[in-house]
């Protein structure tokens, strides 16, 4: 199955199940939470003329060329009286422009003369320097639309409005475990054919920068009994992520249990690494099950089951930022499956690690990126290929 067609089905089956809970959090933790309903404003921003410079304030209409007395100085964060005729008033960046003035001039262009009257030098001009009431946006305004995934900005921008709480979408729960016995939890001893479990880590860190709860389901030892009991303490979650153990195996033991008490859907991804995709139920409960290998854990979650996630919470916007970038190395033989090499910038080509292994996590903490190539292709130095960073993914 492409790549593409895969994920249209995960998106469509996030859109048919979606997360409709909300709740209020305080603005400062929004970070990484999606809007579930429109911020709109409350104002206008700016809520009055303000001056862009450090200058002096005047209307152009009552000046002929002539040197202005100063009537009044405004800071920011003061009410000023309306403008005296036949003056001009000191003014700082922010402060509210005085009823009457029209203009602004940087103080660069202005002279103060011995008797403290000012000479504008240049030419000026209605609205210079001015940033008009409801220039950014006007009350009643939709501003940030339901389904925006917030980050420093757009808390910056609820900031300005005076929004001290958001509504968001309920953080969405995630059981992840990992299957086999040759899985090990770091820091205990390895025995005959075991390896230390990587992919428990890397998927629940992944999902708390996502704004996920994680649940912690550990290592499904090679035993379907216990499977069933695991897999039925889980409670109520959104979503279950397992690496490894879910495909048609006799040894397979999840996915036996998940055939036994859900359904199980096998697709074979047209995708190096990752190719052994799977997307089923327990109980009702959606299952992606991930690849094993480290290196197709990675490209998997990143491309198909993180987009699922945010679908579900009813961001919009899934597919990370890709740029075309020539390449850096030479790929001789064409493959029938999309591939996504771990690679880095050099000089602005991208160049690829030296092992493309699945098994090879190392490749990914030397990347700085996923470098596609596409199916059929072979690429000679300075072809074009796409290039997603890896920051675009990983938060």
């Amino acid at each position: 199955m492409p790549v593409e067609v895969a994920l249209a089905q995960l998106l469509a089956l996030a859109e048919a199940a979606p997360i409709v809970e909300s709740e209020s959090v305080a603005l400062a933790d929004g970070d990484g939470r999606v809007l579930a309903e429109d911020l709109v404003a409350s104002l206008d921003l700016p809520p009055w003329p303000n001056s862009a410079m450090d200058g002096y304030a005047l209307n152009l209409a009552d000046w002929s060329g002539e040197p202005l007395p100063v009537s009044q100085r405004i800071f920011a964060g003061q009410a000023p009286e309306p403008l005296q005729p036949g003056t001009c008033a000191r003014i700082f960046t922010g402060a509210p422009v005085p009823q009457g003035a029209d203009c602004v001039e940087m103080q660069e262009n202005a002279q103060v003369q011995a008797d403290d009257r000012v000479l504008f030098t240049e030419a000026l001009s209605v609205g210079q320097n001015i940033r008009p009431q409801g220039q950014e946006t006007t009350a009643g305004e939709t501003v940030l639309s339901a389904g925006t995934r917030l980050g420093p900005i757009e808390q910056g921008l609820a900031a300005s409005l005076g929004a001290a709480t958001l509504k968001v979408i309920r953080r969405v729960r995630v059981a992840v475990l990992s299957t086999g016995d040759e899985l090990v939890e770091p820091g205990q001893p390895l025995g005959p054919g075991q390896i230390y479990n990587s992919n428990r880590v890397v998927l629940c860190s992944w999902l708390q920068r996502m704004g996920c709860e994680v649940i912690d389901a550990g290592i499904l030892p090679d035993d379907l009994p216990e499977t069933r009991q695991r897999l039925a303490e889980l409670g109520a979650v959104d979503l279950i992520l397992s690496t490894g153990g879910v495909s048609v195996g006799e040894a397979d033991f999840l996915g036996i249990a998940l055939r036994e008490e859900g359904e199980l859907a096998l697709w074979k991804l047209a995708i190096k690494p990752g190719k052994p995709l799977t997307f089923g139920h327990f109980r009702g409960v959606p299952v992606i099950g991930l690849p094993g290998n480290p290196a197709s854990t990675l490209v998997t979650f990143a491309l198909l089951a993180r987009p699922y996630l945010l679908r579900r919470q009813g961001v919009q916007e899934v597919a990370p930022l890709k740029f075309q970038v020539p390449a850096g190395f030479v790929w001789a033989k064409p493959g029938n499956r999309r591939e996504y090499l771990r690679g880095r910038l050099d000089q602005g080509r991208a160049i690829i690690y030296k092992n493309q292994s699945s098994g090879v996590l190392r490749s990914a903490a030397w990347a700085e990126g996923l470098v596609e190539v596409l199916e059929g292709s072979t690429l000679v130095e300075g072809d074009w290929v796409g290039f997603i960073p890896l920051s675009e993914v990983l938060g």
